[in-house]
């Protein structure tokens, strides 16, 4: 059997090598804000950012120099709301301006409301004068360009897109961007047993908790979904894994093992996948390589179908080089937790059990072992290792984690 370290290797190495090319497209930004995309280009700004020298806070707009000599009494000019150009400023007055409003011109800073007297603004019109204290020239002000100039760079290549990028790149004037394209996935999910959600069941009959549950893992870690749901015909497999010629990988969960009716590894195994064991428990069962079918040749990755099986296969294998391909963090974040109790473990297999960390930061083991347990691996917070060559650990005892909250 393979260690989980050589299988972590050998995926990463089919992947990398399956969604190496992708290429990109054009997005106009009008289409929408993908968290997460990654840009195929640099990007620089259309504008200066802010496009004016604007108030940074209400209060008025003056001319510093008015002030120069302390405190003073001044006449109160038309008021400057956001999104308005303004007049220019007479010398010896005031003028009421909003958060966001363009400075007018004859004026360099502005006096924030709440130290003026009276400290509000008064109702338009008739003549009003307002007592203002002294101020320095630029206070208060946001000067044009002083987040960024036209023509710098915005953000360069490969940068992912979050809310503040996507942000800045509508703020900044571009419409239109290069993106990478994300990888696109068939999910197959296997078995005479599964239904989809919300129909009656049959005798004998389950949910397909897998598709959906490595769904959702594999549009977190980035990537497009295609999918099928197939039965037990090996000849069905393969002809849905054929309507789907322009996808970067195929994902299969269920049909791996050694017993009847595995429907993956009969149709896989002689077109070029291999499948074998890895020394871990749950999700011993795997299957790797490239499927050839016909004219076409897909990278294949196989998960065994228990459903806690298939999620720590997704977790141990897939999931860092598919976050890798599209240049987001890498890894769960890696720590160690003291045990609150004791278990035994298989020693010839790495234990993946499912754990809680309490108020103490102690870790909790959730549930049994056993690979059907799909709800209390949803109560967990980290999956706790237990390495080959540990037949026992105890309470007090120190163990690597890995964080499932990220």
């Amino acid at each position: 059997m393979r260690s989980i370290e050589e299988h972590r290797k050998k995926i990463a190495s089919l992947v990398e090598n399956a969604l190496a090319a992708r290429g990109s497209y054009e997005h106009a930004l009008e289409a929408g804000f993908q968290a997460g995309a990654i840009l195929a280009e640099r990007v620089v700004s259309a504008l200066d950012l802010p496009p004016f020298d604007n108030s940074q806070m209400d209060g008025y707009a003056v001319n510093s120099t008015d002030l120069q000599a302390g405190p003073r009494v001044l006449d109160v000019a038309a008021r400057i709301p956001a999104g308005h150009a303004p007049e220019p400023l007479v010398r010896g007055t005031a003028a009421p301006i909003m958060t966001g409003a363009p400075m007018p011109r004859g004026a360099d800073a502005v006096v924030q409301i709440e130290r003026a007297d009276p400290a509000r603004f008064l109702p338009e019109g008739g003549d009003q004068r307002v007592l203002l204290p002294g101020v320095e020239p630029g206070g208060f002000v946001r000067t044009r360009g002083s987040d960024i100039r036209a023509g710098d760079l915005l953000f360069a290549e490969g940068t992912v897109l979050g809310a503040a990028q996507w942000g800045s790149l509508v703020a900044a004037g571009v419409d239109t961007v290069r993106l990478v394209k994300p990888p696109r996935i068939l999910l197959v999910s296997t078995g005479e047993e599964l239904a989809e959600s919300g129909v009656r069941l049959d005798p004998g009959k389950i949910y397909d908790a897998n598709g959906a549950s490595l769904s959702a893992a594999l549009e977190a870690a980035g990537a497009q979904i295609e999918f099928e749901r197939v039965g037990d015909s090996p000849e069905e497999l393969l002809a849905r894994v054929g309507r789907h010629p322009e996808v970067d990988l195929v994902v299969t969960t269920g049909g791996v093992s050694e017993g009847a009716y595995e429907v993956v590894r009969e149709a896989f195994g002689d077109r070029g996948v291999t499948f074998g064991s890895v020394a871990m428990q749950p999700g011993g069962p795997q299957g790797w390589g490239h499927l050839s079918l016909d004219d076409l040749v897909v990278p294949v990755v196989c998960f065994p179908g228990n459903p806690v099986s298939a999620l720590i296969s997704f977790e141990a294998f897939l999931r860092e080089p598919l976050l890798h391909a599209v240049a987001r963090s890498l890894s769960r974040r890696e720590s160690t937790a003291i045990l609150a109790e004791g278990a035994d473990s298989p020693p010839a297999k790495h234990q993946l059990r499912r754990g809680r960390l309490d108020g103490d930061g102690a870790v909790h083991f959730v549930g049994g072992p056993s690979s059907h347990l799909l709800h209390a691996y949803a109560q967990a917070t980290h999956l706790v290792h237990l390495p080959v060559g540990v037949a026992r650990v105890e309470a007090g005892d120190e163990v690597v984690v890995w964080a499932l909250d990220e």
